[in-house]
């Protein structure tokens, strides 16, 4: 076996689980090739040759993982997302274990399913256009805010920095949003606009009620209350929602699905992408990528997968 790990030694709070998985997943005749990133370098670059090892292996936060999986979209090199860093909801969402060894265990069983990816389309503050693409979720307004806000305690708060922007930061701003989904157009308002391929975003809470990368749609979800209060009853119902089938958000949310969704507001609103911020304002253009990662999975996510059909067959 031939592995290649792409590794972000500045992710998360240091630790070093990579080197024990690398330990761990080896053996006799094996070759494991480590290539330490950062935002200086290349990821073209360094994954020019993936194609000829068994996988890759994406250790970081989610956002360097997602530029992993978006840079070898399509191109059917298994994925492994590896969490090392303080947001991990790639590997949450595809249910694979934390541990080390279990992630080890799973490589060697090779379990393989495809997913979904989407990009993303705008043009930045200095006015040049960027395209980028996000496993979890993009997003405009307050949870762009929130983002920006946790970048600097991440290393003191872990995952609760998040929390902690969401509750000490900034008002959210509400706007005008229209939305185009595939040429179909809806205005509305609200503080922020999700645009979501997996839904969890955390074991207990997902935003939507089906946790669903593999339908070649992406959700559009309006936050419509005017407040960070007015989302309490919203994450009630999301946290009560752990088998969707609790029946409503409480008029919280709006959610639309479409293949390609472009968002205005007014006024203009920040954007971020699985956790990074763009550095750019709203317009912006969604595209999902049916089916564009392949991923090596658990068991627990085959069986899951494996119900999801069954149900759907029933229906």
């Amino acid at each position: 076996m031939r592995l290649l790990v792409i590794n972000n030694k500045s992710s998360g709070l240091g630790d070093n689980a990579i080197y024990d998985f690398i330990r761990t997943v080896s053996e006799d005749g094996d070759e494991v090739v480590i290539r330490n990133t950062s935002q200086n370098i290349s990821l073209k670059e360094q994954l020019v040759d993936a194609k000829s090892f068994d996988a890759v292996v994406a250790s970081g936060e989610d956002g360097t993982i997602a530029s992993i999986c978006y840079e070898l979209r399509y191109q059917e090199v298994p994925i492994v997302p590896f969490p090392a860093g303080t947001g991990n909801l790639l590997s949450m969402n595809l249910n694979s274990p934390e541990e080390p060894r279990a992630i080890a265990d799973m490589v060697k069983k090779g379990n393989i399913e495809h997913y979904d990816l989407a990009e993303l389309e705008f043009v930045d503050d200095s006015g040049n256009r960027k395209v980028k693409g996000f496993s979890i979720m993009s997003g405009a307004g307050y949870d762009a805010m929130i983002m920006d806000g946790a970048t600097g305690l991440k290393h003191r708060f872990g995952q609760g920095a998040y929390y902690v922007s969401a509750v000490f930061g900034d008002k959210p701003k509400k706007a005008r949003i229209t939305l185009d989904i595939d040429g179909h157009k809806v205005v509305t308002s609200g503080i922020a606009v999700l645009l979501i391929n997996f839904a969890k975003i955390s074991p207990d809470i997902s935003v939507t009620h089906v946790n669903d990368a593999q339908d070649g749609l992406l959700e559009a979800v309006v936050l419509k209350p005017d407040s960070k209060t007015g989302l309490i009853p919203a994450l009630v119902a999301a946290f009560l929602d752990k088998r969707g089938q609790y029946p409503t958000r409480t008029g919280a949310l709006e959610i639309y699905a479409g293949r390609e969704i472009r968002i205005t507001t007014d006024p203009v609103l920040p954007i971020q992408y699985d956790g990074e911020i763009a550095k750019a304002h709203t317009p912006l253009t969604a595209r999902c990528l049916p089916n564009a990662l392949k991923a090596i999975v658990d068991d627990e996510e085959v069986m899951r997968l494996d119900t999801m059909k069954l149900l759907d067959n029933a229906k």
